[in-house]
Order: structure tokens, then sequence, then C-alpha cells
């Protein structure tokens, strides 16, 4: 298996982003990302997905859209969309048939943000998903870089100091958004894919002399990211690598990483019986005995989940082993320290065993 570096959310002029869809490319070349997936909000910005190129590096670029109801009292329930052709912006108002149109156009489709905390001092509303008795969409947001801003910095003193020194500022994934997947995990009668979001615009401020350029593209994309696991590298064929891409995260071959501490590439986390071995978003059959292994780039601290609760955890180690007969959806976490605190640093997707 090769391995992408996918930047997924993201912004750019044609709604509340600074920069133009070159800008995001040349962004993501500087950042080493491999896959952007812009998402401007109710807008399908048609002739812009392809490839870029600088040197050696290459650079596919894949638009869909960030799909909501404006006309809502209570802002929020927000869907990205990637795949399709044409606007999905005209069902915005059922989420269901919304989800519908996604999938029959064959898009994947993800709820973004699912749970978002207002920043009121700062004008920011919260964008928190409303109906959870939507089905079929591909997954969810597990981790939205601009949410956990607003949840982090909720007095002004830490919002300048996020805004100012942005390496500080991510923790992880929300608990309760953590907490909600399990729940989800546990009552869908299919996989619920997780990706973990930029959410990127590239704010610009006016302070008295002063122009402030906050989280810059380049910066989020090196920061935060979801890899995906692929049968082949970028071919530089466009319907080939799209399919490629989008097949992964319908798949749910992918894990979420955030990348500043230390590089997450060539984490891996399979199973192991006697059909062969199996990869994150993968089904396995239990009843023959099943090896779990993660694998991570350096010694830290990981932990294996079964059904949101954990059932193996090593504090310094690069590999964790696990043998079972039990069914049930395991996934992996790995911490990291950095800066004086215990960061979240790779979040997988789950195996499924049956």
């Amino acid at each position: 298996m090769q391995e992408l570096i996918a930047a997924i959310h993201m912004h750019t002029r044609y709604s509340d982003g600074t920069g133009l869809h070159k800008d995001l490319a040349d962004a993501g070349l500087a950042a080493g990302v491999d896959v952007l997936l812009v998402s401007d909000h109710n807008l399908l910005v048609q002739g812009m997905d392809g490839y870029y190129q600088k040197g050696k590096k290459r650079l596919l670029m894949l638009v869909g859209e960030e799909l909501h109801n404006p006309t809502l009292r209570e802002k929020g329930s927000h869907l990205l969309a990637f795949g399709h052709n044409q606007e999905l912006s005209r069902y915005t108002r059922e989420p269901q048939k919304l989800i519908d149109q996604a999938n029959l156009s064959g898009a994947v489709s993800f709820i973004a943000h699912p749970i978002d905390d207002p920043l009121t001092k700062f004008g920011e509303d919260e964008f928190s998903w409303r109906d959870w008795s939507v089905k079929s969409y591909t997954g969810i947001e597990l981790w939205n870089q601009f949410s956990e801003f607003k949840t982090r910095s909720q007095s002004l003193p830490k919002a300048a100091f996020h805004a100012l020194f942005p390496n500080f500022m991510n923790q992880g994934p929300l608990p309760q958004t953590l907490q909600l997947w399990d729940r989800l995990l546990a009552d869908s009668k299919q996989p619920v894919v997780a990706i973990a979001g930029s959410d990127a615009h590239e704010t610009i401020r006016t302070v008295g002399p002063f122009r402030v350029r906050l989280y810059p593209y380049q910066w989020q994309f090196r920061t935060f990211a979801t890899h995906l696991l692929t049968p082949s590298k970028l071919t530089g064929e466009i319907n080939t690598d799209k399919s490629m891409v989008l097949d992964a995260l319908r798949q749910g071959h992918a894990f979420c990483a955030f990348d500043l501490p230390h590089a997450t590439k060539g984490f891996r986390f399979t199973c192991n019986n006697n059909d062969g071995t199996f990869i994150m978003g993968d089904r396995v059959q239990a009843k023959s005995g099943l090896t779990f292994q993660a694998r991570l780039p350096i010694r830290t601290r990981v932990r294996l989940l079964k059904d949101g609760l954990v059932v193996k955890e090593h504090s310094d180690r690069e590999v964790l082993t696990y043998l079972t007969k039990e069914p049930g959806i395991y996934r992996i976490e790995a911490y990291i320290d950095y800066l004086n605190r215990h960061r979240g640093w790779i979040f997988s997707n789950p195996i499924y065993a049956v």
C-alpha cells in the first residue's frame, strides 16, 4: 500500500477564504501535501480539478462543496461533499435528501464540525450538526482545526495567544466528538469514516499599522492531515487518481494526523487472521482468531480501543500487538508530548471484526 497525505476542508475567495485555488496549491506543494480537497460554501467551482507541480513534487486538487441551508435561523448542519460534478446546494433544505443526492452523484459526504462551540466574544456562531436521524453519509469530521480553536479560545488572552502562537493550540479531537463517533459506530449498521479537516481560511486581520495573517494555508496543511492508504502513488491520470482518493475515503483506509510535532507518515494499523492481512476500514471475520498490530513512527503512548473502551495501552512503544477472538470495532489512538503538553497525534479509522 502507498500513503497519500490529504488536506481536507478549505476555503478560497469564492466563499470566505482569502486565497485563490493556485495559492492553496502552492501552499500544499510547499507543505508536502499530495491531495487537496477544497470545499467552498454552497458552490462547486468548476474547472479546478487537476494537478499542480513544482520540481518533482506533484499535487492533485479536487474541488467539492461545504453545503448548508443558509435560511435556517439555527445555523449549522454543514456537509462536506467531494466527487460530484453538479452543485448540490439546491438540496440543502432537507439533510437526508442532500446526503441521498450526494450518494447518487457518486460523492463521498462527511458531516463537518459535528460538535462546534460558539465564540461569541468574537462574533463566531456555533455550527453543530442538528439532525442525527440521517443515515448513509460516509463519515464525520472527527477533528476540525477551527472548531478546536473556538473551543480552546473562549477568553481574549487565550484567543490572542492561539492566534499569534498557533503551535500551542492543538490538543486533539474534542472529547465529546470522540464520544459521539464511538456512539455512531456502535449504533450505525455501516462504517462511519473519520477525517481530519483543516477548515482553512487564512484569515487576515489589520491591527493598527500591522497586517496579521492568521493560520496561513501552508501552516495548516503542514500541521493537520488525513493520511490515505491507496494501491499506488498518484499516476497523473485524473480519473484514475480521483477514483483512488475517493475510494480510500469511502472505505475508511485512512487515519487522522497531527503532523506538526512529528511526521506520522508510516503509521499502520492492521489485523491478521487465516484469511490474510486487513487494514483500517476493513471488515474481518473474528471466529478464527485475530492479531491486531499498530506500528508508529516513534516510541510514544499508544492505545487500542474496542467499542470505545481501552483494551490495551503502552506508554512508550513503537508497536502494539493484541490477540483476540472477540468481535468489535477496534481503533487506535496515539499521543505525543509537544511543547510541554500531552497531545493527540494519530486517530485511526476502525477495523470492524464481525
